[in-house]
């Protein structure tokens, strides 16, 4: 199927399931149908399966997006927690369209999740509460990591997948890989047909010692491993040629020991971090404020003056001072354990599992310890071409994919004639019917002038109220969530709480749950007392550029009267 054709399913308002080969024009496709939706004043919610995955397309996970977090079930209790979880229910009911990229890394347990909380917001009686799902992903990709059985249960697999019944659009198109040799060898694998001439043209890639194409600051080559030791020694080894300023970094924690080893598994930032003033790091955490995301790359360029915290530059150049974040657990609004640390990590090489996503033009890759299936599927069509390749080695198991995935595929891909032939048989006059009718029922119009009218109304900039934003904190919601509620900046919401502080309208004791956003707030107010002054400039001079001026602000207005 072409794009064209699967985009023209799309706009019916079919549920689908968008596949194909790596390159063949997933996301392509995905962001013409935005493009489209956008064109008719319609918004989709555009969520992905991984943290890292939803850094790429600049949207939510749709663990956030549901309210169902970190749970692996779903209680009646959760369940009703959701629904008057405001922010997420309203979330909700606004979406007419989901999509969900990397589909192939979640679970079929956490896509009936989903699929529960959309009917409980939306509408009991329909699929995810009426919604159109567009499903993203190929599932020769990593599976979805299971705790509790031998066999990866794919999304597939989940009773919300068979109550959505995606038609299949399956790519044909190649888009990534330019040679032809290369791309037979990737169909290969996919098709479980590889030949004695397939492994000869890897083994023509494989190097040992140093690696084939030049790592220099113009042309740096990613370096992909399997497992996180073999990254974490590459790092290391990295780390100790840089002769920058040292500092370390050490992970506390609060809570039972066995949940506060479970945090520490999930994190990504490790228990101790040794940096240095020339370091590569990848944040490993979304920032509440937005300045940077879970996966964002940048390099150290030096540490601030009071905690010695890192200031990271990222690669469009802004500069951020790296604090401390929290990893928690909780169940029913209570904390049960907590870990901190500088949400930080080494990023001169990377697991194949973070590389998902990705395209690379040149790569040196480790498979000679491939465990799972579809590692060495992954991490070879990460690469353009063949030339781009360097390979360390190679296991059996590197070039095997999912024996099941193998057997979908080719359901898959009937399907997906099939659903190609039945539109075909429509004709034009019957499909554009249906996408007028699609197109009234989400709330959209057929007049793009109008459209685009209804977009520029939203995209400018409101008019902020100080007694919306009041109602927010009287019901004790987090500085960057009314920002965000607002759709303004944190700063914005500062000035607020300057004029009703000067006003009289709140106190003190009522905004004193704002102490936990403001980063290092105990040492920007022990500066107000030490230089007997109030004066922003004052303060931020004396600390060096150590905190924003933002968070200096805030801790003003936190000062006791």
């Amino acid at each position: 199927m072409t794009q064209g054709e699967a985009l023209a399913i799309l706009t019916t308002g079919a549920n689908v399931f968008l596949t194909g080969e790596p390159g063949s024009g997933k996301t392509h496709t995905v962001n013409a149908y935005v493009k489209w939706l956008h064109e008719r004043g319609v918004e989709p919610s555009i969520t992905a399966s991984t943290g890292i995955a939803a850094t790429h397309i600049g949207g939510l996970t749709i663990h956030a997006w549901s309210g169902i977090g970190v749970l692996e079930r779903l209680t009646p209790y959760d369940l009703d927690r959701i629904q008057n979880t405001e922010r997420v229910a309203k979330r909700i009911r606004a979406t007419h369209i989901l999509i969900i990229d990397e589909i192939s890394m979640l679970s079929a347990n956490t896509l009936d999740m989903v699929e529960q909380v959309c009917r409980a917001v939306r509408n009991p009686e329909k699929p995810f509460g009426g919604l159109q799902v567009v499903f993203v992903g190929d599932f020769f990709q990593l599976p979805p990591i299971s705790r509790e059985s031998k066999r990866a249960q794919f999304a597939f697999d989940a009773a919300a997948w068979e109550a959505a019944n995606p038609l299949i659009c399956y790519l044909s198109e190649q888009h990534r890989q330019e040679d032809s040799a290369f791309l037979d060898l990737l169909t290969a694998i996919r098709n479980e047909s590889v030949q004695s001439h397939h492994r000869e043209l890897l083994a023509g890639r494989q190097v040992d010692g140093e690696v084939v194409i030049d790592d220099d600051a113009n042309a740096p080559v990613t370096r992909l491993y399997t497992h996180n030791a073999a990254v974490d020694r590459m790092n290391d080894a990295a780390l100790a040629a840089v002769e920058g300023r040292t500092e370390r970094f050490t992970m506390t924690s609060k809570g039972a020991p066995h949940l506060i080893e479970s945090l520490k598994r999930g994190c990504l930032s490790p228990e101790t971090l040794v940096l240095k003033e020339g370091a590569r790091v990848m944040f490993t955490k979304n920032d509440p404020m937005a300045r940077y995301a879970n996966g964002t790359l940048g390099n150290v360029v030096g540490f601030s003056a009071v905690h010695k915290y890192p200031t990271v530059e990222l690669m469009n150049g802004e500069e951020i001072v790296a604090e401390p974040a929290e990893w928690k657990m909780e169940d029913g609004g209570k904390t049960l354990a907590t870990i901190t640390q500088v949400p930080l990590r080494l990023a001169w090489a990377i697991t194949v599992h973070k590389s998902q996503g990705m395209s690379l033009d040149a790569a040196t890759v480790d498979l000679s310890m491939a465990f799972e299936y579809g590692q060495g599927y992954v991490a070879l069509s990460r690469v353009r071409t063949l030339e781009g390749l360097s390979l360390y080695g190679m296991n059996d198991r590197a070039l095997m994919v999912h024996p099941e995935i193998a057997k979908k595929d080719r359901e898959f891909r009937a399907a997906s004639a099939g659903a190609e032939a039945a539109f075909d048989s429509l004709g034009e006059e019957e499909r554009m019917k249906m996408e007028k009718r699609f197109v009234l029922a989400i709330g959209g119009t057929e007049n793009l002038g109008e459209a685009a009218k209804r977009r520029a109304q939203k995209s400018a900039p409101k008019i902020p109220t100080i007694d919306a934003t009041l109602a927010l904190v009287r019901e004790q919601i987090p500085l960057g969530d009314i920002a965000d509620e607002r759709d303004v900046k944190p700063e914005t919401i500062i000035d607020h709480l300057e004029q009703l502080r000067e006003s009289g309208r709140v106190d003190r004791s009522e905004i004193l749950y704002l102490a936990d956003d403001a980063h290092r707030l105990n040492d920007i107010q022990a500066m107000f007392r030490r230089k007997k002054s109030k004066s922003l400039k004052t303060i931020f001079a004396a600390m060096q550029g150590a905190v924003s001026y933002a968070d200096i602000r805030l801790a003003r207005l936190l000062l006791p009267d």
